[in-house]
């Protein structure tokens, strides 16, 4: 036997790995716990890519800008419907892909790279369809303490918000910006499972490292890294429809702010963005392996059911 099929062989289990079909909520559950952590910094965001007027320019500024004005509170602002988007966006994004996944995966293979992206994508715009009214309540709510007295909503809660959405605008007002947010959420959750999955198979695969916290970090870094990049530009875009208090066709949308600002409004807020998502993608995936590590536990499964 050589060198090579020996140290195959010992990377190998003796048993057949047992594939263990996990609760659909797993993934907006963990969302939520990683929401609560990185909520501020999704905050200052948003705030970054609506600023006018002499608001601040950097992450810093504006954090120190937030926090005079409306404290430690002020960092919080629009929790509620972010925990709203999460419950519904995350648990549809993360239990369908979590779904098709499982029933492709057997005790001998595994999704391949262009299959996990096509799951993701799927499970992505119907995460993003499902989310949208939470979504634009999450962008409202963070964005109104910015606005003049005058112009602001000052939604108590996120079914407050919903409510009077729904009363003064009508219906309709809930799916504003559908479109654009659930292209985001087919390149968010295409770049963000699927390169979960991928980089956490190639770090099993091709490095010393084993089923762990390392891995799961390093996995999960690099795809908050990806998925960041991917998804500025229509972030800035779905931020800017969601946030106006004017209806403006995508195509006009768009002219108007190349022609004040470049290119360069494709990126912009990429920093807070990635410091946020960042730390968002890490936490959402290590609370998921947790999550799937306590209920293999419960039901009695010593050794991890799947490697991807």
């Amino acid at each position: 036997m050589s060198s090579a099929q020996a140290q195959e062989q010992s990377r190998t289990p003796a048993r057949k790995r047992e594939h263990v079909h996990y609760p659909f909520w797993f993934g907006g559950s963990a969302s939520c716990f990683a929401a609560c952590v990185t909520h501020p910094l999704d905050l200052v965001k948003v705030r970054l890519q609506t600023r006018t007027g002499n608001a601040p320019t950097s992450m810093i500024g504006t954090f120190a800008h937030v926090f005079k004005h409306d404290g430690i509170v002020g960092l919080y602002r629009g929790l509620s419907a972010s925990l709203l988007r999460q419950i519904t966006y995350s648990t549809t994004r993360f239990g369908i892909y979590e779904e098709i996944k499982s029933r492709l995966t057997t005790s001998t293979s595994s999704p391949g790279l262009l299959t996990l992206i096509a799951m993701a994508s799927t499970s992505g715009f119907i995460g993003g369809v499902a989310g949208n009214p939470a979504d634009v309540l999450n962008v409202r709510m963070q964005h109104d303490a910015a606005l003049p007295p005058e112009k602001r909503r000052n939604y108590k809660n996120a079914i407050d918000g919903l409510i009077r959405m729904s009363r003064e605008e009508g219906f309709k007002s809930l799916f504003r910006g559908v479109w654009p947010n659930s292209m985001r959420a087919v390149l968010m959750t295409a770049s963000q499972l699927a390169s979960y999955d991928e980089f956490k198979r190639l770090l099993l695969h091709h490095t010393p490292l084993e089923d762990g916290l390392t891995t799961h970090f390093s996995a999960s870094f690099l795809a908050g890294f990806v998925a960041t990049t991917v998804c500025s530009p229509v972030d800035v875009i779905k931020t800017r429809i969601m946030s106006s208090h004017e209806t403006k066709g995508l195509v006009k949308l768009l002219a108007d702010v190349y022609k004040h600002e470049g290119v360069a409004w494709m990126f912009r807020g990429w920093v807070p963005s990635f410091i946020r998502l960042g730390p968002h993608t890490i936490a959402t995936f290590v609370f998921l392996e947790e999550h799937k590590k306590i209920y293999r536990k419960l039901k009695g499964i010593s050794a991890p059911d799947d490697v991807v």
